[in-house]
């Protein structure tokens, strides 16, 4: 309940010190009148409405500095200052020390608590000398008042330091559970990555050697021949299950998808262009040669998370354009649209130009995403074109 409360006192911390100051200040309402025809013992000047009024708010009102408990305890005490070099009756506002020394001994260190705590019972003898017959006993039983609110301040203080810290040990706890959690990931997948590597490099040396020996044992040993295409067969058939399930194993931790469909490449860019939900054209310029699947696959999620970025961007009636240039040491892939993507808001947390990225520089190229000169967005990838081994 109280953890309650003060989360509700900190998301709302202006109402929060008026509420503070609401009680005292209905008490100087409340004892407005009597007060100011029935003079308290101790004598003084007689104020008047006004002057109770304007001194009552000038006490009261440094306590809606919550933040600023020791700039608020000064200024009561220097109002109060004034109020006894101008032989001032004490009045219900003056109870405002109090709430302000409080203040000072839950937020503040304890030197600065003290050095209030001392200010507060020098009040108390200052007030009694007006008085017209003080005691010990008075400036006795002020001083266990104001010790005990000092106290109160200082057992909060305590309190609040020792939950705060609770608070930060769990966050770090928390903090320190994440990062394992990702540690441990990320060990598991770089042990299924070098697992994956192994199978792979053994199986593919198997399937070279008997490749290799089916080539020469192919006219002197026709049979040879057979059965060491047959272990080829054997021994890719191994590898690829062997690959699907540690692949899955990885698409089962991060995705929770185990879908062994083969990846698209350039055969797929006239169908990826016609159904996307973007009114599209595919112009190809040049033959693409025999290019690697992965590069392949590159070029395919370019164009896709182009068109996917003009859909979003491009507003109402957009039209792309999709060029791939084949020639020379590199190919081109443009894609543009004539939509407003201009002048969408740029996004620095956004993944798809980082993937853009990320699959271009795994050949050396490049990729470049903008406003067009007169309206409308580009995406501009170049690659080295690299022969399929």
């Amino acid at each position: 309940m109280f953890g309650r409360v003060r989360a509700w006192s900190r998301r709302h911390e202006k109402l929060g010190g008026a509420l503070r100051v609401a009680p005292l200040a209905a008490l100087c309402a409340i004892l407005a009148v009597p007060f100011m025809t029935n003079i308290p013992p101790g004598g003084g000047q007689y104020l008047g409405l006004a002057g109770y009024v304007g001194l009552s708010a000038m006490l009261l009102a440094p306590l809606l500095w919550r933040d600023r408990p020791l700039a608020a305890f000064s200024v009561i005490a220097l109002v109060c200052f004034g109020q006894w070099l101008a032989g001032e009756h004490l009045l219900p506002a003056n109870f405002a020390v109090l709430v302000a020394l409080w203040a000072v001994a839950y937020q503040c260190s304890f030197r600065w608590a003290l050095a209030a705590c001392l200010v507060a019972e020098l009040g108390i003898f200052m007030a009694l000398v007006n008085w017209d017959m003080p005691t010990f006993g008075m400036f006795f039983s002020g001083s266990i008042f104001v010790v005990t609110v000092w106290l109160a301040g200082l057992y909060a203080n305590t309190r609040r330091r020792y939950l705060e810290g609770l608070e930060e040990r769990a966050e770090r706890a928390e903090r320190e559970r994440d990062q394992q959690a990702r540690m441990a990931a990320a060990a598991e997948r770089a042990r299924i990555a070098r697992e994956l590597h192994d199978v792979i490099a053994h199986n593919v040396s198997v399937m070279v050697v008997q490749a290799d020996g089916a080539g020469y044992a192919l006219d002197s040993d026709p049979e040879a021949a057979r059965q060491a295409v047959r272990n080829i067969s054997k021994t890719g058939r191994a590898a690829l299950a062997e690959m699907r399930r540690l692949v899955g194993v990885l698409r089962e931790n991060e995705l929770g998808d185990t879908d062994y469909t083969p990846q698209p490449g350039l055969g797929q860019l006239e169908e990826l262009v016609r159904g996307s939900a973007v009114p599209a054209r595919l112009r190809v310029a040049g033959a693409p040669g025999d290019l690697p699947e992965g590069q392949q696959l590159a070029i395919y999620r370019i164009v896709q998370e182009a068109l996917t970025n003009a859909l979003k961007h491009g507003g109402p009636g957009v039209q792309a354009v999709v060029e791939i240039e084949y020639g020379g040491p590199e190919l081109v892939v443009r894609v543009t649209d004539d939509g407003r993507g201009a002048a969408a808001p740029s996004s620095s947390d956004g993944h798809g130009l980082i993937g853009m990225r990320e699959r271009v520089g795994m050949y050396g190229g490049a990729v470049w995403a903008g406003p067009r000169q007169g309206g409308g967005f580009e995406v501009l990838a170049r690659l080295p074109m690299v022969k399929a081994a």
